[in-house]
């Protein structure tokens, strides 16, 4: 036999003494062209090793192929933590990251599939309207004329040019599909004048200068009710266009307060904004569809250019099953490559589960499982091979039904030579591994080891924590509660719902499900969260700079600050490392950063406070016999007994820490950086926060996300706690689990998309099962083995 070709050894991804984040100094070697996944508990260190070793890795060796020049525009990317990585291949990552909610951002903007579009209007549309430009509810029409100067045989010529550009944005509503009208009665108070605080926008306090600016700008009087303000004054108050003022001998700009509030709060984007701003926002502000374009974002002319009788508008509006039917039913020789580009794409879609979305869609309304799905469609149909796919957890979001579409999926990328990586928690994924890496044995710094490696039959028989609960089955509950009244919707018609009309039982715990698509979070969100006395956790994701930590998230930090200021008789704000008490050297961050232009730039422990932090004089502030660096090093559990007891007690603080390790985090410290921080571990952290909110009934959006088999009998516990407590829970849930753990199911479905929104069944977790008579129905009754 001849020996193989040097070529053929490579065969596999080598890693030795990675560290990175928890990882203690981890070995392992990866198979090439083969499907693995790993397991362990949220916080164990997967995504440490997978996307901060491996892939990260990958990806800053392929950035170092190209000149400095270019790199100097690509995020720059610091060598992970680890001694030898051999044998890596291109990394492609696919991962949980919402998409950009950027408000001109849609499925058809995000994926490609509207250039193509544009391109095929442009050339097919009748009446002809123009380039691709034309169809782009990103592009303004503009014009214009001018003389321009240019040398020409050494000499300096002038001529007039006439230039025009034909967009499609819609010139009313520019492309946003919205405009927005301000409540004035949410802006001010009528019966006040402006020194006495008429103004009830956030920020404009009478002695600030925003208002002082009114007051002294002559234009509008100070000390009169705006009731009685005359109409000139009334308009000059409100809608006065930027006007220069002299004021306390200082050239100051003059602006109405409407225009003034629609720059600096409605052109940011309304995730970002600081809570009682958002909160501002959604009272003052509202939404309608702009009566231009009918909310479509496109020009008339853009709108009346049609391809067999549907113009551009009309395809984005379509389902994408259907509008991949009718592209398959056009049959133009001119642009056949472009048409077969594009249904290939658009049966991609309709493959990974995704046919019940539209094109006009907005791409930040999506949840972290169909983003993740949209970003993967992409790699489907590309010819690359041996090059390595990485999952965060790609089954999120997915109905048991869905997922063994998913896993064909992640099957067929492998059997076209490539290595797939997946981080996963779901039993019906980790059964389709070549080989299972399982690290653990807890999370934090308890983590961070692997617990074995191996094939799926060695895991099961292994004594491993994700070994010994790979096969856990939840029972059908004996008994369910009684509610004790009921939540009436009634024509829920939001996205695709069919005029629902269902009663949500209160004092149980409800859970709401059915296939992805189906209808389920605009019927929650859309009919149930906004009411009074409704607290609702949703799946956006947490918002923190590596500044943020749990204490500070939490509102931990407020309790803690004014103990240690009381007990040393000094101000609260020494006790910040974001004020006072920071250290000057790193500016309280702990890690001096030092640029080196496009090489990533280097961190390293500030010399000063050794990374603490804080001042010294700070640190030498005690309280319960710790200074501050002490208390936030501390695991939320021992804080929790640090803060419960003894000289030490503050039960402000307490209170919050109870949460914290009720939710499974009591292992975390609380100066960890938000950063740092996995997928699931966030996840908790928000239901941590919010359980602190004053509220009857709790709507949490899929829970079990990131959560290892064993947490979830945790997450079971805790929601029996909140019902116990008196607490109506409303759950948006996929997992069997909590769906045999419910006292109440609502289904959606049949299908997805126009194939759904309408009730399939309600009734107990039991009745289900015995009627298998929907997809969930028959899938929780394989699940409990009935």
């Amino acid at each position: 036999m001849p020996a193989p070709h040097p070529a053929d050894t490579h065969d596999l991804i080598r890693v030795r003494g990675a560290r990175e984040n928890n990882l203690q100094d981890v070995s392992l070697d990866l198979p090439k062209r083969r499907l693995t996944v790993f397991t362990g508990v949220s916080g164990s260190g997967k995504s440490s090793l997978v996307f901060g070793t491996v892939a990260a890795e990958s990806q800053r060796m392929i950035n170092e192929t190209y000149s400095a020049f270019l790199q100097g525009f690509m995020p720059s990317l610091a060598r992970p933590d680890v001694d030898l990585l051999e044998g890596l291949t291109t990394a492609i990552i696919v991962d949980q990251e919402r998409m950009g909610a950027n408000v001109r951002s849609t499925v058809g903007t995000a994926t490609d599939v509207n250039a193509m579009l544009r391109i095929l209007f442009s050339r097919l549309g009748q009446p002809h309207v123009g380039s691709p430009n034309a169809f782009s509810f990103n592009v303004p029409s503009v014009s214009g004329a001018g003389a321009v100067t240019f040398q020409k045989d050494g000499k300096e010529v002038k001529e007039r040019r006439d230039f025009s550009v034909t967009g499609g944005m819609c010139p009313r509503c520019e492309g946003m599909g919205q405009v927005n009208d301000i409540d004035l009665s949410q802006l001010f108070d009528d019966s006040k004048s402006l020194v006495d605080g008429a103004i009830t926008v956030p920020g404009y306090v009478p002695e600030g200068w925003y208002v002082r600016i009114f007051i002294a700008s002559g234009l509008v009087p100070g000390d009169k009710p705006i009731r009685e303000f005359t109409d000139t004054e009334r308009h000059d108050f409100l809608y006065r266009e930027p006007t220069k003022v002299k004021i306390e001998n200082t050239n100051m700009t003059y602006e109405g307060l409407v225009p003034k509030i629609q720059k600096s709060f409605l052109s940011k984007d309304r995730d970002a904004m600081q809570p009682h701003i958002r909160a501002f926002v959604d009272r003052a502000v509202t939404f309608t569809p702009c009566p231009e374009c009918g909310g479509t974002r496109l020009s008339e002319a853009a709108r009346s250019s049609k391809v067999g009788g549907i113009s551009i508008a009309d395809a984005c509006a379509m389902q994408i099953n259907d509008l991949a039917a009718w592209v398959r039913g056009l049959d133009e020789p001119s642009v056949a490559p472009l048409l077969t580009a594009l249904s290939e794409t658009l049966d991609s879609f309709v493959e990974i589960g995704l046919g019940y979305l539209s094109l006009d869609r907005p791409s930040g309304t999506l949840s972290g499982g169909e983003a993740q799905r949209t970003k993967m469609i992409r790699h489907l149909g590309s010819s690359l091979t041996d090059v390595t796919y990485v999952f965060d957890e790609p089954t999120v979001g997915l109905h048991p039904h869905d997922i063994q579409r998913m896993n064909d999926l992640l099957l067929r990328l492998r059997d076209k030579g490539n290595t797939v990586l997946v981080v996963e928690h779901k039993p019906e994924t980790i059964a389709i591994a070549d080989h299972v890496v399982d690290l653990g044995p807890r999370a934090g710094t308890a983590g961070g080891t692997i617990m074995f490696e191996g094939t799926v039959a060695d895991l099961r028989a292994s004594d491993t924590l994700t070994g010994r609960h790979l096969d856990d089955r939840a029972h059908l509950k004996d008994a369910v509660r009684t509610p004790t009244g009921a939540l009436e919707i009634r024509g829920a018609d939001s996205h695709n719902l069919q005029g629902v009309d269902v009663d949500v039982p209160l004092g149980v715990l409800t859970v709401v499900t059915g296939v992805a698509g189906s209808g389920k979070s605009s019927l929650i969100h859309g009919s149930v969260a906004g009411r009074d006395g409704v607290v609702s956790i949703d799946q956006g994701a947490i918002r923190g700079s590596r500044r943020s930590n749990p204490a500070t998230y939490t509102g931990l930090l407020d309790p803690i600050r004014k103990a240690f200021a009381k007990a040393n008789g000094v101000k609260p704000a020494l006790f910040s490392a974001n004020s006072e008490g920071a250290c000057p050297t790193c500016n309280g961050a702990g890690v001096v950063f030092t640029d080196l232009g496009v090489m990533a730039s280097v961190a390293s422990t500030c010399v000063e406070c050794e990374g603490r932090r804080f001042q010294a004089a700070v640190l030498e502030l005690r309280f319960g016999g710790k200074n501050i660096a002490e208390v936030l090093a501390l695991p939320a559990a021992e804080a929790a007994e640090f803060f419960g007891a003894g000289e030490a007690r503050t039960p402000a603080a307490h209170a919050i820490l109870e949460r914290l390790v009720d939710v499974g985090l009591g292992y975390i410290s609380l100066g960890q950086p938000l950063t740092t921080l996995s997928g699931g571990e966030r996840q908790r952290l928000k239901l941590a926060t919010h359980m602190g909110e004053k509220g009857g009934i709790y709507v949490l959006d899929e829970p079990t996300t990131g959560l290892h088999l064993a947490d979830v009998q945790q997450l079971l516990g805790l929601l029996d706690r909140l019902v116990d407590a008196g607490r109506s829970v409303i759950v948006i849930e996929h997992h069997q689990a909590v769906m045999a753990h419910a006292d109440w199911i609502i289904d959606l479905g049949p299908g997805a998309g126009h194939d759904g929104g309408t009730v399939v069944f309600e009734g107990t977790p039991a009745d289900l099962v015995a009627a298998r008579s929907t997809l969930t129905g028959e899938h929780l009754a394989q699940y409990v083995g009935a």
